[in-house]
This record gives structure tokens, C-alpha cells and sequence, in this order.
């Protein structure tokens, strides 16, 4: 057991997905509160010394005295990650990560962390803190199962930061389709796992601030409709702005979205994914197209007063050049308040990234740590075009999409300017998008200027 009259010091740090040598500036797009950093340190005793530090827009240092350094890892964040990893163990300081990417991998995160977290670490973590405290740390900290969602994020390390004024609230986690591409229902197994609505009822009074829209992170908020309503029922009285993810299943509930629109939802973001049969069957989402398809889906939403965000994936062996200029032709043509266009991403652990693989179509075995990786690069081989000509297609229809023209067009869907509100918001987050198109292409994974190796555990 270690001894000592001071109290044992935990650093938290929130990664950046990577940044240019000596630029500091960082996409305001990818600026929200990081909920992950808040439960790492709700879940931390009130005896520990904690410090949050947030890689996005503020410098870690390195040489502040610590015990132990706890850092959330996605996929995209994963060389920054270890970049930050090796900068403390250098120092002597243990690192211990957890999160989808090291429940995805935790045989490559244990390389650069002296512990691992799989799983969800509502029970694993407080264990693992403890073990470091007594000085007999174990090298992975396996979740048991799913656990009991009632532990409320501590938000308190967030004051002082500078983040979008929107609030990050969760209900439920995980999902239950089984889209081939997708690393949620790779983590979760298909389960859906929700919070005691009253738990989120009293969170959101909590955090909310007038006129500041809340933002359910839920992979697909609707996925239990029941549980779904049991929530949707209880925000009426709120009189709260919110926004939040869906499957587009929900769009045919109308009791569901009449009551979505009761409980103050404004929008939502629908993964449509493609317009193509072929390519929608392929990616295990072929209920996509029922009762009429995403034209239908859009005008249910629409009739009651719900903004539409679209994503759009592309890179199916089905998909062509034309293909995905009428992809943006629908999406213009729709108005959607707003929209993503974005390359198939074979994140590890997915039946996509096995499928690609065993197809010999992947350009790098791990593209998330590779140096010659770039932000919107195409890490496979498409079937129907060349990785640059999709990478190309991909940023043509952000900037078709995000011209000035287009959103002047989108303004004229009644539903983008049902209200002062809304419209203002469609007006600053379209710009935003804008801004952001040509600053996140080409952006090296992890920091360009540190020219530092990359340091292994020794075991």
C-alpha cells in the first residue's frame, strides 16, 4: 500500500483527434463538453485530487505532479492518445485508458497503457483507482456486464472551459440494429441500456440554461419506444429545447413524434445512409427504405414540426460518382437543415473492418496510427473509383452542400424557420459547417509537432 500524508492525485485529460505542427486552433464543430471526462471523474472518491485537462484548446503539462493520468480513447483519437501517453510515462507517471476504442482493441491500447479498461467502467474504474492507490494495479479491468446507469457526470471540471453552449445529456446507451459499419453495436453487443428517468429529470435541471438547447448523446434515443415515451412524457413540463439521434423507424410513430414535439424537440439526426437498395442491404440496413423511404420519413418529420439532420455514408461497393452527386441533389432538394456526407470508416472490431480485410481492400491495417493517415482519407479500396476520386467526392459535396447558395435555398423550408430560434440556429450552425469543411481535410491524426517515438509499455 502506498503511504503518504498527501492525497493521491488523478489527472484527466480529453484527447484531440490531431492537430498541424504549431497550430493551436481547433475545429468548433468538435468543441462540446467531453461527457466521457465528466463520469471518469464522477466516478472518482471525493478523497482523490482530480484535474481535467482538455487537449482540444489548452496545453497539458506534462510536468505538473500526478499519480496516475485516466484518458477516454476513440478510434480517432487513438494516436493522440498515445502520443499523450508516452509524454507522461517518459515522466514515471502511469496511464490508464478505457473507452470504445480500448474495449476494441484493448491488445494495441495496452501497449501504450500500463492499465486497460474494457467494457463500461461504472464498476471497473473506482476498482481499478483503488488497486493504484494500494500499489497493485492489474493490466485490464474487465466490465462484468452491463451496469446500473446512476452515476450523474461531475461537470464541475468543465467550469472555465470554453465549449459550445449546448448541454450533453444521457439517457440511454447503445443500440439495438446491427448496421455492419457501425463500432456502437460492435461495443454494445446489440443491448440498450437506460437510466431511471427521474435521474435525467433532475440532471436536466441541473445543467440547463436559458435559451441553451440539450442535446440527448444517445446512439438512437428511440431505440426502447416504450422507455422512449416513459422519457418523452416526463420533459413535457420542462418546456425544454432539445435535440437528439434516431433511427428512422420513429419517423412512422406518429404518437411518437406528436409527443417528441410536446417533450421540446426541435430536430433530429437521422442516419439515412444511402439511397441505394443495394448498398442499404449491404450495410445491413435495408429497413431504411420502409414505408416509403427517407423522401417520406423527411415530410413525417417535417408535419410535426421537427428539423431534419441527414447523414449520408458512401463508399459501398454500389456507390458511383452519380450516385452521390444525387445523393446532395436529394439532400439539397429536401432541404435538410443539415447533413453529412462522409466515407464508410472501417473502425476496428466492426463486421465492416473484418468484412474489408478479409476482402484485402484495406489500404492500412490500422489507419488510426499510422503517421501517413490524413483526416477524410480513404483507408480502402472502393470498388467502383479510386480512395482519392471518393475522398474528392466526399468534400465536393460538403462544400455543394455548405455553399452559401444551397443554404440560402434551405432557409425557404418552412420547417428551418418555424421560429426566431430555430432560425438563428440553422443560420449559425450552417456557417459553422462552412467554416469547418477545408480545415478538417488533410489534418494529420494526433499532434504533427511532436516529434517524439512513441513509447511501449515494458511488462
Amino acid at each position: 500500500m502506498i503511504q503518504t500524508s498527501r492525497p493521491f492525485r488523478l489527472t484527466i485529460v480529453h484527447p484531440c483527434v490531431g492537430r498541424r505542427a504549431g497550430d493551436r486552433k481547433y475545429l468548433k464543430t468538435w468543441q462540446m463538453e467531453p461527457l466521457p471526462a465528466a463520469m471518469i471523474a464522477a466516478l472518482t472518491p471525493s478523497d482523490v485530487e482530480k484535474r481535467f485537462y482538455d487537449d482540444r484548446f489548452e496545453l497539458i503539462p506534462f510536468d505538473e505532479p500526478t499519480d496516475l493520468v485516466a484518458i477516454s480513447i476513440e478510434t480517432y483519437t487513438a494516436r493522440r492518445a498515445y502520443q499523450i501517453a508516452s509524454e507522461y510515462r517518459r515522466r514515471g507517471v502511469p496511464v490508464v485508458m478505457g473507452g470504445y476504442h480500448a474495449t476494441l482493441c484493448p491488445e494495441e491500447v495496452s501497449q501504450y497503457a500500463d492499465s486497460v479498461v474494457v467494457g463500461e467502467a461504472e464498476e471497473t474504474f473506482p476498482r481499478m483507482l483503488d488497486d493504484y492507490r494500494h500499489g497493485t494495479p492489474e493490466i485490464y479491468y474487465r466490465a462484468p456486464g452491463q451496469p446500473r446507469l446512476n452515476i450523474d457526470p461531475d461537470r464541475s471540471i468543465f467550469t472555465n472551459k470554453k465549449y459550445l453552449p449546448i448541454q450533453l445529456v444521457e439517457f440511454a446507451r447503445g443500440c439495438r440494429f446491427r448496421c455492419e459499419f457501425c463500432a456502437i453495436q460492435s461495443f454494445h453487443k446489440g443491448a440498450h441500456n437506460f437510466r431511471d428517468v427521474d435521474r435525467v429529470i433532475r440532471e436536466i435541471g441541473k445543467v440547463r440554461k436559458p435559451n441553451q438547447m440539450v442535446f440527448f448523446i444517445d446512439d438512437n434515443l428511440t431505440s426502447g419506444m416504450s422507455e422512449a415515451k416513459e422519457l418523452l412524457k416526463a420533459l413535457i413540463p420542462l418546456k425544454l429545447k432539445w435535440f437528439t439521434q434516431t433511427a428512422i423507424n420513429v419517423t412512422h410513430d406518429h404518437e411518437m413524434l406528436d409527443l417528441m414535439k410536446q417533450a421540446g424537440c426541435q430536430g433530429v439526426l437521422v442516419g439515412f445512409e444511402s439511397l441505394n437498395p443495394d448498398s442499404l442491404k449491404q450495410m445491413n440496413k435495408g429497413f431504411n427504405l420502409m414505408k416509403g423511404g427517407p423522401a417520406v420519413a423527411i415530410d413525417n418529420l417535417r408535419r410535426h414540426g421537427l428539423v431534419v439532420y441527414g447523414t449520408f455514408i458512401v463508399g459501398y461497393d454500389h456507390d458511383t460518382p452519380e450516385s452521390i452527386a444525387e445523393t446532395v441533389a436529394f439532400a439539397k432538394q429536401q432541404g435538410l437543415f443539415i447533413a453529412a456526407f462522409n466515407h464508410i470508416t472501417p473502425f476496428p472490431g466492426t463486421p465492416l473492418y473484418k468484412r474489408l480485410q478479409a476482402e484485402g481492400k484495406l489500404l492500412f491495417e490500422s489507419w488510426w496510427t499510422d503517421p501517413r493517415y490524413r483526416y477524410n482519407m480513404i483507408p480502402f479500396q472502393p470498388a467502383k473509383m479510386s480512395p482519392r476520386e471518393l475522398e474528392d467526392l466526399c468534400l465536393k459535396a460538403r462544400k455543394e452542400f455548405y455553399s452559401w447558395s444551397s443554404i440560402a435555398s434551405r432557409a425557404r423550408e418552412p420547417v428551418n424557420r418555424s421560429s426566431l430560434y430555430v432560425f438563428r440556429n440553422y443560420l449559425f450552425i450552417n456557417a459553422i459547417h462552412q467554416w469547418d469543411i477545408e480545415k478538417r481535410s488533410g489534418m494529420p491524426l494526433g499532434d504533427e509537432g511532436m516529434s517524439l517515438e512513441l513509447l511501449p509499455v515494458r511488462r
